[in-house]
């Protein structure tokens, strides 16, 4: 037996192994989220669900080989491909594989079965010939639509609100957003509850039971009743523990914006490109994917502008056009992240063919959410993203058509210098100029002007230092009771005195 031999490594020398193998060192907390969000896959071909879909009492969402179903009403045929290619991107972002889509142009929706009864029995025939498990719908369907549907093409039906509340349910991780996800699901499928046969009329046993004797007799309780009042008091317990968890935000929230430091919200639609503009401003190594919905959680971070200036970034959920109004009332206390706010960063996806109908989506949910809380629209800044996969002339007329807008490219650095300059610029506006006299034993408040501020004039004087800065107004207002000499001015109306 030969001798084992023991080698030991020094730090340094394991770097340099790493860094020649083309490993990296500590990977990010976005890396490993991705590492785990690869490493669950499905497994198509698999499913013990009865092929009959009328025989099952309840089903799980199943996604696997799906076709896809859209009804055009209004705008022109590049916007009803467009929402069709945004679909089919959702689904393989479910976990499914596309096999076919159809488009149908009416004036609205047929009541029974979404798409009429002809179309209907034309899908009936792709899903036979494609073998497709699964249709999904570019649109929320009635409960008798589904069914209706379901009927005539023998495969399960999901609409497009279903089909995102799956892809939230499957990215969630935090503790407040696997229960915001539930809740939305819940209330999804409250309505929607089926029952076939014997099912619809089963009664519950002991006292509530029937022709069961002296003290047995009575209506009873169904058991989609009984289903429907269990998933009732789930909801009640889901929204008391998210409001719990909103009061804990709201106290973080508060003491960012008591810290004076400015907050400023990354938003735009999904897939624009938020989470890797956030890295690339702070560093903070969040899970980057390209997909739908891959951030849910929201993460805040602080960074350090040119000037010195520190700001906290908070990157937020991605908006999409019919966004479901379930999610915009479970994510209610994530999306007022938006509230707080001193400037919203709204990032636009410029490789996309139709950028005009993402910022419109992307303003029609917060709008909502700011008058829901009644707090006024935060200063907007438009970050035009992905120039990197844009020809030349695509970016010129883009330039022409938002001209206020900065144009970047998250993952080759272009442009990000332009936005920093012009984010020290607007943060810059929001700050009041304070003169004051800082007692030799206040050297906590200078350093909140040195590290939240800029000192314009300093002097050391006997009774302590003379300070001349711009701060934020928060943090003026705590030094109201030093004030010197001298004027305050936010910059946009005449000086008052501090």
């Amino acid at each position: 037996m030969s001798k084992q031999e023991t080698y030991e490594f020094t730090p340094a020398e394991e770097s340099a192994d790493d860094a020649q193998a083309g490993w990296s060192a500590a990977p990010t907390v976005g890396e490993m989220q991705l590492d785990d969000r690869s490493a669950l896959r499905r497994v198509a071909g698999l499913s013990t669900e009865l092929e009959d879909v009328t025989e099952v009492e309840y089903r799980q969402l199943r996604l696997e080989r799906v076709v896809l179903v859209g009804v055009w009403t209004e705008g022109t045929a590049v916007q009803a491909e467009a929402s069709m290619a945004e679909l089919a991107a959702l689904a393989e972002t479910a976990g499914s594989e596309v096999l076919d889509a159809m488009i149908q142009r009416r004036d609205r929706p047929d009541k029974s079965t979404y798409i009429g009864s002809g179309k209907a029995d034309e899908l009936r025939g792709i899903v036979l010939e494609t073998g497709a498990d699964t249709v999904i719908c570019d649109g929320e369907l009635s409960p008798a639509q589904l069914t209706a549907l379901e009927k005539v093409v023998k495969v399960k039906v999901i609409d497009r609100t279903a089909l995102i509340l799956d892809i939230f349910a499957q990215h969630a991780t935090s503790r407040e957003g696997k229960a915001q996800v539930s809740l939305a699901q819940m209330e999804y499928m409250l309505p929607r509850l089926r029952g076939w046969g014997e099912s619809m009329s089963r009664q519950a046993g002991g006292r509530a039971g029937s022709n069961g004797g002296v003290g047995l007799r009575g209506p009873g309780e169904t058991k989609i009743e009984t289903d429907r009042r269990r998933i009732r008091e789930r909801m009640a317990k889901l929204r008391r523990e998210i409001r719990e968890m909103k009061t804990a935000r709201d106290t973080k929230r508060a003491k960012r914006v008591s810290s004076g430091i400015p907050q400023v919200a990354i938003v735009g639609y999904t897939n624009a490109g938020k989470s890797s503009l956030m890295n690339a401003l702070t560093d903070a190594g969040i899970l980057v994917q390209d997909a739908l919905f891959a951030t849910l959680d929201p993460t805040t971070r602080k960074t350090a502008l040119e000037d010195g200036r520190e700001v906290v970034f908070t990157d937020t959920v991605g908006f999409v056009r019919h966004l479901p109004t379930q999610l915009v009332e479970a994510f209610r206390s994530t999306l007022e992240e938006v509230t707080g706010a001193d400037l919203l960063l709204h990032v636009v996806d410029g490789s996309d063919p139709l950028p005009d109908q993402q910022i419109k989506a992307v303003r029609e949910v917060i709008t909502d959410v700011l008058r829901e809380s009644g707090t006024p629209a935060p200063q907007e800044l438009l970050v035009v993203n992905k120039i990197d996969a844009l020809d030349p002339l695509d970016v010129t007329q883009l330039r022409g058509w938002l001209p206020e807008a900065e144009f970047v490219s998250a993952r080759t650095g272009a442009g990000l210098d332009s936005l920093r300059d012009r984010l020290d610029r607007i943060l810059g506006g929001l700050d009041v100029e304070v003169s004051v006299l800082l007692p030799y034993t206040r050297g906590d408040l200078l350093a909140r002007i040195h590290a939240d501020g800029r000192i314009l004039e300093s002097e050391h004087a006997e009774a302590g230092t003379l300070v001349r800065a711009r701060v934020p107004q928060a943090l003026a207002g705590q030094l109201v009771e030093f004030a010197h000499a001298g004027t305050s001015s936010n910059g946009s109306g005449p000086d008052e005195e501090i």
